[in-house]
């Protein structure tokens, strides 16, 4: 009996990607699998429930009914999400798992199978199921054009009879997926852009999208899997230091600093930003995570007072939704990619020695069982 996969709508309010699209579908059909769309579910990504029954998905508002039954997600589910899951029920998607114990510990008792794509290993088999580059990619760009919106001035250098108008500025903070496709953005639109990160493989990357490597005289900060690590209190204060006469000189700045499962690193203190000039623009794509910007607040855009006059300060929330159709397009063959590679004549059936899934699963058979998280959290993973 083949698997079914169940693509919901997504709940949480800003929300407008989808994990499947009708090219998607047809995948997934054509490795054995059944597909059922929520009604709706793909209206903000420009994709009609007609076109999902084209590709061959039944269109119903029902949930998984048993065992061996996939559930695809965008945002983490709730407790009450899980509570309409029946035993057995395998979930994919989006989990942020350190962030959301209490939820794993509901998907355990129930004896839920949970896959989080945002825990996928750092391995080449999974570079074209990773949620988080595909979508970091498109909110690095987006950052910029947010910035230029904001600006007063032009990008680019230009020369006119009239004068030369001088090109923008451009710092950026944090040189990851987003980082280097805000560079490279930024790049495009004529600024002149210089990035840090703590890694030490940065300086290539950076270089190699256009961007000048900041060098500061602090030993990398390198972590498992190509991510950073978080810095203890006097070397990031250290590296505030150092960033300051940075921060002063530059008329845009795109913050995209992250480190796993802890809340994001602050890199720009209000202080540090009272000597920047009037006008300039500051993105904050950690807004949503604690911060990189201590004068950002998710979802809005404020000015703040500098000495020179206020500096526009945008905390981005949602992001990915503004670009809903490119951003679900990238997002479903991330999923579709992932749940085919676990088929297996139409029915899904995890491997445990395959590192791809011993790497991703988080709860089955009654059990949290991803060592990060039971090593993290002991004592929740007992109860």
């Amino acid at each position: 009996m083949s698997s079914r996969v169940f693509v919901r709508a997504e709940k949480v309010a800003g929300e407008k990607r989808v994990t499947a699209t009708a090219d998607s579908v047809r995948k997934l059909k054509a490795a054995g699998l059944d597909v059922s769309v929520a009604p709706g579910a793909g209206r903000f990504a420009g994709i009609t429930d007609e076109a999902y029954a084209a590709a061959g998905a039944t269109i119903e508002s029902s949930l998984p009914r048993g065992a061996g039954d996939v559930l695809f997600h965008v945002r983490p589910l709730t407790a009450s999400d899980l509570d309409a899951l029946p035993s057995g029920t395998v979930t994919v998607g989006v989990v942020d798992p350190f962030n959301n114990v209490g939820v794993l510990q509901k998907a355990a008792s129930s004896r839920l199978t949970t896959f989080a794509l945002d825990f996928l290993p750092r391995i080449s088999r999974a570079q074209s199921m990773d949620v988080l580059s595909s979508q970091a990619l498109l909110a690095g760009y987006k950052c910029v054009l947010l910035a230029a919106d904001a600006f007063d001035r032009m990008f680019g250098m230009t020369m006119t009879a009239a004068g030369t108008l001088a090109p923008a500025r451009v710092l950026v903070l944090g040189a990851g997926v987003a980082g280097l496709q805000a560079i490279a953005t930024a790049k495009r639109l004529g600024g002149v852009v210089s990035a840090y990160d703590v890694r030490s493989s940065s300086a290539d990357e950076v270089r190699s999208v256009g961007g000048t490597f900041i060098a500061l005289d602090l030993e990398a900060a390198d972590a498992s899997g190509g991510y950073a690590k978080e810095l203890g209190a006097a070397r990031a204060q250290r590296q505030r230091e150092l960033l300051t006469p940075f921060v002063e000189a530059a008329d845009i700045i795109i913050t995209t600093a992250a480190v796993p499962g802890r809340p994001a690193p602050l890199l720009i203190t209000s202080a540090m930003m009272g000597g920047m000039k009037a006008g300039s623009v500051v993105v904050d794509l950690a807004a949503e995570t604690g911060g990189n910007v201590e004068a950002s607040m998710p979802g809005t855009s404020i000015p703040f007072p500098v000495a020179a006059g206020q500096v526009t300060v945008i905390g981005v929330r949602d992001i990915h939704s503004d670009l809903a159709i490119d951003a679900s397009k990238l997002l479903a063959m991330n999923f579709a990619n992932f749940v085919t590679a676990l088929t297996v004549e139409g029915e899904v059936v995890p491997d445990f020695s395959d590192e791809l899934v011993s790497g991703s699963c988080l709860t089955h058979d009654g059990a949290i069982i991803h060592p990060r998280i039971t090593e993290l959290f002991p004592e929740e993973v007992a109860r």
